[in-house]
């Protein structure tokens, strides 16, 4: 796992880059990035997110990208590389080895170059540090603030140590490479007078005097027009040495003997073949980035592997891409060959079909110089014909818009040195088989390749930058799509008088902004129509309900349940799916839609039988339910369900095998996102039976993570209660409600509705809940103005109700409770008779139920103990809850009895 900082903000893993999706997740990223094992107050992170001021709900969003940020390391594998991200009371904490963060082992490296004797090793460590860049720092966050000025401090760092590599470079006197170090910087901050500095040196010095002098006066007359300022010192010390013939190293420069001439690599030879064919398109306007792929086009193309996949969902720019890529090699090969297959055409009559093999053979013969009077008359010929033409030269071919292996294999040059380019929605595993051919995946832009081809595409970069916001807000509803940023181009082309503002606004609506991604016959909606008219039934039909689906992402059980079939014909649906890019796997097992794809599925799913859409959303529903009920399970299993399954469940279509406390909250922690939209759902379809479950069944997760916003989801929960005028279902999400609002300390909020909770579980007739109720009660009552009789009397209450329906777990929870209210209230004879009655209750111990609890009162027990001088069992007692919470991994409760521990050692010590 690799966190980066130097570029593209992101982390890198075994399975690819996270999807990190928009630019506030990314900004959190960053700043906790650039403070890691620190807390970060939440008040910073908002800062970081909002430099020009945050909305008015900052705190719930960011909040909500923390969650999802902690379940996206948890996909990518985090706890592996001892990375977690950690709530620290109103703070974030993302505790990590350092190591695994690029902008870390570039300091060390620098470091290490200015430890080093010689020049040669210092130099070597250098390059190692500079070439951990991507791009400028900090890429894709927030454009302000402090986010700007950490960017800002990290590209002055590495200035620095590109000066410090060019001084390297000068000490074994290989002058000329430090001035070409130095001239690409000088030329991206003319302004940096340490950099026109060394630069002149360098260039005096390899005998280039006319040069450096050149460097100085145009330094001279920028920092004279631009700051109104002279040169300072370094700049002027250096033009009097240069003048004055003065200073190490002057002219001729000698050759560093520990560098040789760099001997370009050998270039294919073209054959002597004059009239070669060329049927190349013209090359894509406005093309831009893509140096990856291209890169990976070069090396994919050579001779062991001269056949290439460019594969990537509709509208990503394949072709593009491709024609970019061979107008830049066309020279090495004899001639070239191009050919549409039409695979993904609309085959409606209009002649836009996918043509013949054949056809496609005769056209390529003609082009090669074969008559068409002599042109064979079978494929199987034709082919012949084709491979006979092709085996002496050296050919690129590109097909474009392939569909499937068959379509392609009789177009491939037989030539050895040829090469052959095939985009295609599809992977095309059968070439890869039969002709090793080579993939090349094609993604979706990052954010400042987006504003490029925008910039590009329009032509009107100074209208974009009089609207940086509302250009920023057209590039993401794009979510880097260049079909649909080319097509936002033109809409902008064609209004010259219109703010980019009211076009944004247009476009962010999500039942109008695929009408708007379509001009005449060319669009996302039409390119996916396309798509997905190729797959099969099975596939099909699962991206029609993928638009029902609330959540982000799902795996192959939830697909399963949308569908009303197994997990293993899901998976296979969901892997053509992703073969034909409509959906992609970040993690293994784990899918998701790009937006627009997202919106396009939802139309469908709107048009639709509205019966079997709806019945499809309760299938996913009780999969949600009765996994959530099994985590609980498996989470906190001393605990009795906090509900029952809704009486008209559906069939257990499958879910993931959960053994154990750590596969439980791993659960929650994936599927959090999941699981709130899926409560949202519930209600909004006035499946409110299964909203409240959705709430209250994720309280194993909330109890860990409380700080991480969890209001929305309860007043979704208590909503969907108070509609199905359920007291049992209220009194359940009033109890969690009122408990996520003691601990956020809004008490106040948290009485009103835990005042209301014992009371309707009492009508409910359910006992333990009211028990249950009446301890959070007492709980947020001591917190606002510590023990009182009625907060007392709620727990003693609590305890009676629990002992008389024999439920030992509740009795120990009020137990617990009432053992802290004693020693609060300095009663520490009653704290013993309290514990004495939780540690003794049939099947309470360590090893029976509720270990956590017992460890709980221990402690309880023991500072009592303490108070009333008994320390030999006080510290016995003490001990014994410290062992065994740290054997059964409990931190609070290590916590708690460490600093009891702590304290009579500490009283101990001074003779108190």
């Amino acid at each position: 796992m690799e966190f980066r900082l130097l570029g593209t903000v992101g982390v890198a893993t075994e399975t690819g880059e996270l999807p990190l999706g928009p630019a506030k997740r990314r900004s959190l990223l960053a700043a906790l990035l650039l403070r890691p094992n620190t807390a970060v107050p939440l008040d910073q992170l908002i800062d970081a997110l909002w430099p020009e001021g945050p909305p008015a709900r900052a705190r719930t969003v960011t909040q909500g990208h923390v969650s999802r940020l902690r379940a996206l390391l948890a996909q990518g594998g985090a706890d592996e590389w001892g990375v977690r991200l950690v709530t620290r009371g109103d703070a974030y904490v993302l505790e990590m080895p350092e190591s695994l963060l690029d902008a870390h082992r570039f300091d060390e490296l620098v470091r290490l170059a200015h430890e080093q004797r010689s020049p040669d090793d210092a130099a070597a460590l250098l390059r190692e540090a500079l070439s951990l860049w991507r791009g400028p720092a900090l890429v894709g966050v927030a454009t302000g603030g402090p986010l700007r000025v950490a960017a800002d401090g990290l590209e002055q760092a590495r200035i620095s140590a590109v000066e410090q590599l060019a001084r390297t470079y000068g000490e074994f006197g290989d002058h000329a490479r430090a001035a070409a170090l130095l001239h690409a910087e000088a030329v991206a901050h003319p302004m940096r007078e340490s950099l026109a500095a060394a630069l002149m040196r360098s260039l005096y010095r390899a005998g280039r005097q006319s040069d450096a002098i050149d460097q100085y006066h145009r330094t001279r007359t920028l920092l004279a027009d631009e700051l109104g300022v002279d040169p300072g010192p370094a700049l002027r010390e250096a033009y009097a040495e240069i003048l004055a013939g003065d200073g190490p190293g002057a002219p001729p420069a000698k050759p560093g003997p520990q560098t040789a001439p760099e001997v370009p690599a050998p270039q294919p030879v073209r054959a002597t073949a004059p009239d070669g064919p060329d049927l190349l398109p013209r090359p894509p306007r406005g093309f831009v980035g893509r140096d990856r792929e291209l890169a990976a086009l070069d090396a994919a193309s050579g001779p062991e592997h001269a056949v290439t996949v460019l594969t990537g969902p509709a509208g990503v720019g394949k072709t593009a891409a491709a024609l970019h890529w061979a107008h830049t090699v066309r020279d090495r090969y004899d001639g070239v060959l191009f050919a549409d297959l039409r695979g993904f055409s609309d085959d409606d009559g209009s002649g836009d079909s996918a043509p013949e093999t054949a056809d496609v053979l005769r056209e390529f013969l003609i082009a090669l110089g074969v008559p068409a009077r002599d042109l064979p008359e079978t494929p199987g010929a034709l082919a012949a014909a084709y491979r006979t033409r092709t085996e002496r030269h050296r050919h690129l071919v590109v097909l474009d818009n392939a569909r499937t292996a068959a379509q392609v294999r009789p177009l491939l040059p037989a030539g050895p040195g040829s090469a052959a380019v095939v985009t295609s929605r599809l992977r095309l595993d059968g070439l890869a088989v039969s002709e090793l051919a080579r993939t090349v995946a094609l993604g979706v832009l990052d954010p400042a390749g987006s504003a490029a081809l925008l910039a590009a595409a329009t032509g009107a970069a100074g209208r974009l930058a009089a609207e940086p916001e509302a250009a920023a807000r057209l590039t993401e509803l794009c979510a880097g799509l260049p079909l649909a940023l080319r097509v936002v181009a033109a809409r902008v082309n064609a209004r010259p008088e219109w703010p980019l503002s009211g076009l944004a606004d247009e476009l962010a609506d999500e039942q109008r902004r695929l009408a708007l991604l379509d001009v005449d016959d060319t669009g996302v909606a039409a390119a996916l129509r396309l798509t997905l008219r190729t797959l099969p039934e099975d596939a099909r039909l699962l991206f029609h309900r993928l638009g029902v689906l609330p959540g982000p992402d799902l795996d192959r059980y939830a697909a399963a349940a949308l569908t009303g079939r197994s997990p293993q014909e899901a998976a296979a649906a969901l892997d053509r799916l992703a073969g034909a890019h409509l959906i992609t796997e970040p993690t293994p097992g784990r899918y998701l839609m790009h937006d627009l794809v997202r919106l396009y599925a939802r139309g469908l799913a709107r048009a639709d039988d509205t019966e079997a859409t709806d019945e499809a959303l309760v299938r996913l529903l009780d999969h949600y339910v009765r996994t959530a009920l099994l985590a609980a399970s498996v989470t906190e299993p001393d605990d009795r369900p906090c509900c029952v399954l809704p009486a008209d469940i559906r069939p257990d279509l499958g879910h993931p095998a959960l053994t154990d406390r750590a596969a439980g909250l791993a659960w929650y922690a994936v599927e959090r996102e999941n699981l709130v939209a899926a409560a949202v759902a519930a209600h909004a379809a006035g499946h409110d039976d299964r909203a409240w479950r959705l709430a209250v069944l994720q309280w194993p997760y909330v109890v860990g993570y409380v700080r991480d916003d969890w209001l929305p989801l309860m007043e979704q929960g208590l909503a969907a209660a108070q509609r199905l005028d359920d007291p049992d279902a209220e009194s359940r999400v009033r109890a969690l409600y009122g408990w996520v609002l003691t601990e956020e300390g809004r008490l106040t909020q948290a009485i009103e509705q835990l005042e209301r909770a014992p009371e309707l579980a009492a009508r409910a007739g359910d006992t333990s809940s009211e028990a249950t109720a009446l301890v959070n009660l007492a709980v947020a009552l001591d917190r606002d103005g510590g023990p009182s009789t009625a907060s007392l009397a709620h727990v003693v209450r609590a305890a009676e109700l629990a002992r008389a329906t024999d439920d030992i777990l509740t009795e120990l929870l009020a137990l617990e409770h009432r053992s802290r209210q004693l020693l609060a209230t300095g009663d520490h004879a009653a704290v013993l008779d309290c514990t004495e009655r939780g540690l003794t209750l049939p099947g309470a111990s360590a090893e029976g139920l509720a270990p956590l609890r017992q460890i709980l009162l221990r402690i309880a027990r023991g500072a009592a103990l303490h108070a009333l001088g008994r320390e030999a069992e006080a510290l016995d007692c003490l001990r014994e809850a410290h062992d065994e919470a740290v054997k059964r991994g409990f931190e609070d409760g290590i916590r708690k009895a460490k600093a009891q521990l702590e304290r009579i050692g500490s009283e101990t010590a001074t003779g108190r």
